[in-house]
């Protein structure tokens, strides 16, 4: 593991350790932020710990065509009359994502400072947010990096209600022509919707385009 200075750069991904830490230290800035995402690297680190950078090696992702609904969630999809939307409220989003509790979580990694960071990407438009809405209640939603390559790579998202962020991921996957969703890192919830690992190089050749 590294530590970072001031310069724009970083370590070979090859270089992260089993857990996948790459580097620590360094800034959030934009630049220091589309470098780490062009390279297949992300931020991530709770309240009060330095900013840490991580390249898992596997990576786990979703493509698309092999979305997996429950028979229970296309109920949900077809019998509530929720409204989603894109781009609408990513303040209100990344805030409630950062309020949300998380098991094994002491703290939430989205500070204000990356509440800052993300905004500013979201205002030169890399960053975007899905909202889901019951009548003009804000009940779930997600946010991440679209880089223009092709991929997008999910962050965090939110409920407030029963299912409302799966309602989020699914409607926004079924509406994209991303080819490639990057999860970063495994978590049963987004096995169970049809994502899976795949090698860091594998994902870095999709990255690449």
């Amino acid at each position: 593991m590294k530590f970072l200075t001031k310069d724009l750069a970083f370590p070979d991904v090859t270089e992260a350790n089993e857990d996948g830490i790459l580097a620590i230290g360094g800034d959030l800035s934009v630049a220091r932020l589309l470098l780490a995402y062009k390279s297949g690297i992300f931020p991530w680190f709770e309240t009060d710990e330095p900013i840490l950078w991580w390249s898992p090696d596997p990576r786990f992702v979703l493509f698309p065509e092999k979305l997996k609904i429950s028979k229970s969630m296309r109920q949900v999809l077809r019998n509530k009359d929720y409204k989603v939307t894109v781009n609408k409220a990513f303040n209100e989003v990344i805030t409630a994502c950062a309020l949300a509790k998380r098991n094994g979580q002491m703290g939430t990694w989205i500070t204000k400072n990356m509440i800052k960071a993300y905004t500013e990407l979201h205002e030169l438009g890399y960053a975007k947010s899905v909202e889901v809405w019951d009548n003009d209640t804000l009940i779930g939603g997600l946010y991440g990096i679209d880089l223009g390559n092709g991929i997008f790579s999910g962050e965090s998202m939110f409920s407030k209600e029963s299912n409302a962020s799966k309602v989020a991921f699914i409607s926004f996957i079924q509406h994209t022509d991303y080819k490639l969703i990057d999860c970063q890192v495994h978590t049963n919830h987004l096995e169970s919707l049809g994502a899976e690992a795949i090698s860091r190089d594998e994902f870095l050749r999709y990255l690449k385009g």
